[in-house]
């Protein structure tokens, strides 16, 4: 992309950004909010808990830094009212508003350097999505890729399997990936009903 075309995108996307809060009832937590396109977004990831959530690494700093990891069974009842866990349409949309780029939605820091090609982990989050790289945890009590990659559940699912958006530390994502419903423990980022 040339300069003015992205000198252009960070305008119009600067001046369309609604930005806003969300207070969840249930724990008196404040959210940030983003409107992306025609959605409004959590602008952080739910720290909601719930009986069964875990923290990475079971440690409540990243709670805080991360949000909570929830199998998804959790999480399809884990967003507050008037608000629901992201179909797979809203994520492609989401996708699609910001030219399928990652970097635009990654928090400008808090993701570590992608090693192998000396990559920068850090987004530009233009859009004011913040996303960052909870990592996963399973049932078995292990966790992985905390400060490297961030998964998010999706409402869709097929027998045992549900699916989630991926994004790694060198802005590689992918929408549909699976993993068992029960075993697997992944960020959850609400939108607006």
């Amino acid at each position: 992309m040339n300069k003015t075309a992205t000198l252009l995108l960070l305008c119009t996307t600067l001046f369309a950004q609604q930005k806003g809060t969300f207070t969840d009832m249930r724990d008196g937590k404040i959210y940030k909010t983003t409107k992306i396109g025609k959605q409004i977004w959590m602008a952080e990831n739910l720290n909601y808990e719930m009986k069964g959530s875990k923290c990475y690494d079971n440690e409540p700093v990243n709670c805080q830094i991360y949000g909570r990891l929830y199998d998804w069974n959790m999480a399809i009842k884990a967003c507050p009212k008037g608000w629901h866990l992201p179909t797979e349409a809203n994520f492609k949309a989401l996708m699609e508003t910001v030219n399928k780029s990652p970097k635009f939605l990654k928090a400008a820091s808090g993701w570590n350097d992608f090693k192998e090609s000396e990559e920068p982990g850090n987004g530009i989050d233009i859009y004011g999505f913040s996303a960052l790289p909870g990592g996963s945890g399973w049932s078995d009590g292990n966790f992985y890729d905390g400060g490297r990659e961030g998964y998010w559940w999706h409402a869709s699912s097929h027998g045992g399997v549900a699916f989630y958006l991926h994004i790694k530390n060198n802005d590689e994502y992918t929408l549909n990936s699976g993993n068992s419903k029960n075993s697997s423990f992944y960020s959850v980022r609400c939108i607006q009903n």
